[in-house]
Formats: structure tokens, C-alpha cells, sequence
């Protein structure tokens, strides 16, 4: 088994306290391919595809996706690749958005794509599942986590971000540290977003915390004044909108200008520094997000970003360390596979234990999603605009 290069190994065990990590990738696999076949003969390098937004609103998360993962496929190539072959990365776009991602998926498959590491709209990944499934590919989902992923019962499905149910349990546990006594919810009816906030309300109803006012609204809108009027009416403790950047900031804007004087909770899909850029000035104050901690948010992850920032000439944004490790996690299985064959990598997948990552040491439950999601709240710098880590719901 090859070893992982020495940077990321070095990063991760100051990081968590760890040992070395043993990071390695090959495949060949599902149904089309180069890379070694179940006997572990090379005919060359071994493709991994990513979907992913590199058009369109969320596309800036799309290119953070991209860039970590070629950081993770660049070290371990380096360190000889697995399975005596080097990886390579075969990205489509898929617009978040159902449609453009079934023909992305469907391309990914004639390209000869062994594994799948990318995902980052639930919406838009939900429909791929049964193209990959069938095509043999498993897949790792980086970004993507509502609980209908998981909830489709497919082998070949693997979650690393926390799911939806984890996600809001953060979000009521720093509602109640607060001592918010009525909460109200606010979603886009996308299968993360409507996932995300129906978990919050039947947590907050069984945990007796009042949900005053839920909304759904239509996104790409330009005016929620009515929705915020309604909300200001309420006047709930927290609001916690389970949309995106773009909806997620006029809401809170517009619910300030009608009176809402609570706290605008937001959920990892509103995570991004355009969101203090399109509120406003003077409207962030009462924002807090539910999300996992980015590099920034780390102790001793500095060489990491600044090998991040040599490949993609710009600094790491959100999901980009998720993508780097889906990339690892999918080269561990392979290599203790032996091969890249469908079952194989699953069995692999699935006896994973204690892998070191990011968001910590990854176990996958029975259902193929992390034991632990790792979620910590994180406000708005007023001076950068970015969001920063502000409670690690440890205490």
C-alpha cells in the first residue's frame, strides 16, 4: 500500500492527534474504465468524476469542489497513485439542476469513470443515483446530504457531509444554548432545503420549543417582502432559512426592513462570503450559519491552504476539503479492495474505521452516512464579510 505524501499526513495528524494516514487511489471499475481490473492489471490512468455547479448560481462551489479534489488526486500521484496506477479527474456540470445532471451523470459513464466523488445539490444529485447504481460507480458524496440521498436504499451510496437530521439537531442545539423559545423555519422546497428544515421543526416540537411560523418560498425570486413581513409578525427567537446564499440573504434583509429583530439562522447552503455582499451593510449582526469548519477555521492547516492556493490561485472555499477527501476515502477503499470492482469497493468503503478527515475520524453507519456530522455555527466578520467559526457546540 502506497503511503500518503507527507504534507497532508503531516496536517491531519497535528491536526486530530492522529497517526499516519495511509492515503492511496487506483481504479478501474463499475462498468467502463482504464486501471487495473479485479487481477490488478494497469492498462493506464484511472478516472474519477466529479458533478458539480461550474455554471450558474452556485457555480463558485463547483470550482472549490474541483480544485481540492485535484490537490488530493496531485499528492497521492505523487506518492506513486494505488494499485501501481496514477488518477485522474473527469468533471461535468451539472448546473445544480436535475436535468443538466442526469446527461452530465450519463456522460461521466461513457467517459469510463470508475468512481464518483462529487455532488453538491441534493436536487441535482438525487436523480444520478440509479445512473451510477447501475452503471456499477460508486459514489462518494462530498457536499450533498439530505436524508432522501441515504434514504434510497442504494449500495453504492456513501455520505461525508452530515446529513440533513444532523444539521439541524446543530442548528435547535445552539437555538437552546441561546434560549430561544420559539423558532420558525423558512425552506425552498428543494429536496435539501424542505429535508433540512422538516427535520428542525419535528426536533424542535419533540425537544417543546415553540415553531411559530413556516414559509416555503419559490426561489430565483427578486422580493420576499411578504414572507419577511410575516416572519417580523411572528417575531420567533430564530428564523433558520434552509435555502441558499441568494434567497437566504434578501429574506434577511427584507425581515430586518419589516421589524424581525431575532436571529437569521442559515444553513451550510447559505455558507458563502456573496451572502454579506447581498444583505447588506448593516444586516449581518443577527446572521449565524450551521456548517463544517473550513481550512481557515483550522489550527495548523496553513501549508495545506498555501498547496492549495499554489494549484487553484486562489484561496479554498467552502466543500473544498470535502472534496479532497472524498478523493482519499475513494483511494483508501480501492486500494484495500485490491481492486476496483463494484462490490468490492463497497465492502471496502463500508469497513472503513475511524478514517481520518477534515471534519474528524469517519465511520460509516449502516445507512452510508458519517456516525458523527460535524457541524459548528460560524457568524459574519463585519470586516471581511466572510464567515468564521464562532462555537463548536463542543462545550
Amino acid at each position: 500500500m502506497s503511503a500518503p505524501s507527507a504534507r497532508p499526513a503531516r496536517f491531519i495528524t497535528a491536526l486530530l492527534a492522529a497517526g499516519t494516514i495511509a492515503v492511496t487511489a487506483g481504479c478501474s471499475g463499475g462498468l467502463a474504465g482504464g486501471g487495473p481490473d479485479a487481477s490488478g492489471s494497469a492498462e493506464g490512468p484511472i478516472a474519477l468524476g466529479m458533478l458539480a455547479p461550474f455554471s450558474g448560481s452556485e457555480s463558485a462551489f463547483g470550482a472549490y469542489m474541483e480544485n481540492g479534489a485535484k490537490l488530493a488526486i496531485q499528492e497521492i500521484n505523487a506518492d506513486g497513485g494505488v494499485l501501481g496506477q496514477q488518477l485522474e479527474l473527469v468533471v461535468e456540470d451539472d448546473a445544480c439542476d436535475a436535468t443538466a445532471s442526469v446527461a452530465a451523470a450519463n456522460k461521466l459513464v461513457t467517459e469510463g469513470i470508475v468512481a464518483s466523488v462529487g455532488g453538491y445539490c441534493s436536487g441535482a444529485t438525487l436523480p444520478t443515483l440509479p445512473i451510477f447504481d447501475q452503471a456499477g460507480i460508486p459514489m462518494v458524496i462530498p457536499a450533498a446530504n439530505s436524508n432522501d440521498l441515504p434514504d434510497a436504499g442504494l449500495p453504492g451510496v456513501f455520505l461525508i457531509n452530515g446529513t440533513g437530521t444532523q444539521q439541524a439537531q446543530s442548528a435547535l442545539q445552539y437555538a437552546q444554548q441561546e434560549g430561544a423559545a420559539t423558532v420558525a423555519v423558512i425552506d425552498d422546497a428543494t429536496s435539501y432545503s424542505a429535508d433540512l428544515a422538516g427535520a428542525f421543526v419535528e426536533q424542535a416540537t419533540e425537544a417543546g420549543v415553540e415553531v411559530a411560523f413556516e414559509a416555503t418560498v419559490t426561489p430565483g425570486e427578486n422580493d420576499y417582502a411578504s414572507v419577511a413581513t410575516q416572519l417580523a409578525q411572528a417575531a420567533p427567537d430564530v428564523v433558520y432559512w434552509t435555502g441558499y446564499y441568494q434567497e437566504g440573504a434578501l429574506i434577511n434583509r427584507q425581515s430586518v426592513d419589516a421589524g424581525f429583530d431575532g436571529v437569521f439562522m442559515v444553513a451550510d447552503g447559505s455558507v458563502d462570503g456573496s451572502f454579506a455582499e447581498i444583505t447588506g451593510e448593516g444586516y449581518t449582526e443577527n446572521v449565524v450559519g450551521t456548517f463544517t469548519q473550513t481550512p481557515d477555521m483550522l489550527t495548523g492547516a496553513e501549508t495545506w491552504i498555501a498547496d492549495y492556493e499554489e494549484l487553484a490561485g486562489e484561496a479554498p472555499g467552502p466543500y473544498s476539503t470535502q472534496a479532497y477527501d472524498a478523493v482519499r476515502i475513494v483511494a483508501q477503499a480501492i486500494e484495500d479492495a485490491g481492486s476496483t470492482e463494484f462490490d468490492a469497493v463497497v465492502a471496502a468503503l463500508e469497513g472503513l474505521d475511524g478514517f481520518e478527515t477534515f471534519a474528524g475520524p469517519l465511520t460509516f453507519t449502516e445507512t452510508h452516512t458519517r456516525e458523527s456530522g460535524g457541524f459548528v455555527i460560524v457568524s459574519i466578520d463585519p470586516e471581511s464579510g466572510e464567515f468564521v467559526l464562532k462555537d463548536d457546540l463542543q462545550s
